[in-house]
């Protein structure tokens, strides 16, 4: 069906991870009496209009250079596989792009009174800024996820702009210890993206893209993988211990089960193609992760 092959591209199984930010930025607004529902939802639906967009871009970006071939490891791009042609992604691309800006539109308009126009203008600024970053990791002669600053952007944008920012929809103010939570799901995000430049070292040096697993080479990614799963946990229970109310903030905890398998399993690992089923693992429990926290603040 030609529907599946845009389900394909539009690579699903990376939503929870793009809305993880949104949701601990709207519980810590509900714990503090400021949630609102409508710019919830906009909050999510604008959010997966950016990551759908980001995958889109990658498969055209990574199609085109040649960087996705048969020696990628993991689920096939559609432009990779022929399913879709790179004038076909280029128009849907296109298209995405003026309905996520439609949608992050209606949520600024549901979020700012007139008198806050500034704030608004503000917001639209970030939302062109999403999307430009969201298309130009691999997309272009200076696409930034080829020199090795695809981590840097994960952690503002799936961070400190998804966290920081919807809670300041809510409420109009942004106390310094709301960078806490935003630094953790920052770090776990970019620690999506090391894992997949891990499981491409090889594929991404022999096509010069240069990621920062090929900068430092695979044994300091490994080194940085570790500090970036215990500093999300550390800042977490930073936030948590400052602004302690219940036990209940400590339920996020859980995660660290799986979390200290999934860390102990990259630690030893040899063979890059046995990192692939490690990312959907790290990416629900970054999920879960966000989940649970956002819980422990309402409870």
């Amino acid at each position: 069906m030609a529907a599946n092959k845009w389900i394909n591209a539009a690579r699903l199984r990376t939503l929870p991870l793009s809305v993880s930010g949104i949701i601990v930025g709207s519980f810590i607004a509900w714990s503090h009496a400021s949630f609102n529902i409508p710019i919830f939802i906009f909050a999510i639906l604008t959010t997966i209009g950016f990551q759908v967009l980001s995958n889109f871009a990658n498969d055209y970006g990574d199609g085109v250079k040649g960087t996705d071939n048969k020696e990628r490891i993991g689920p096939a791009r559609t432009i990779q596989s022929g399913l879709i042609s790179p004038s076909e992604m280029k128009k849907a691309i296109k298209i995405t792009v003026f309905l996520t800006l439609l949608v992050a539109v209606i949520l600024i308009f549901l979020s700012f009174d007139k008198g806050e126009f500034l704030y608004a203008l503000l917001f639209f600024v970030l939302g062109i800024a999403s999307i430009a970053a969201a298309i130009k990791y691999t997309v272009g002669s200076n696409a930034y996820g080829y020199v090795g600053f695809g981590d840097l952007f994960v952690f503002l944008f799936f961070g400190l702009l998804s966290v920081c920012g919807s809670y300041f929809l809510y409420t109009k103010s942004l106390p310094l210890s709301v960078f806490l939570p935003a630094f953790s799901i920052g770090l776990l995000s970019a620690g999506v993206l090391n894992l997949n430049n891990m499981r491409d070292v090889v594929s991404d040096t022999k096509t010069n893209k240069k990621t920062l697993v090929v900068k430092i080479g695979a044994e300091f990614a490994r080194y940085y993988h570790i500090y970036l799963l215990v500093s999300a946990f550390l800042f977490a229970i930073i936030y948590n211990t400052v602004n302690f109310h219940s036990w209940y903030q400590f339920l996020f905890l859980i995660v660290l089960a799986p979390l200290y398998l999934h860390g102990k399993f990259v630690w030893f690992n040899k063979d890059p193609k046995d990192l692939d089923p490690e990312l959907k693992k790290l990416a629900l429990s970054t999920f879960a992760f966000a989940v649970l926290f956002g819980l422990g603040q309402i409870l």
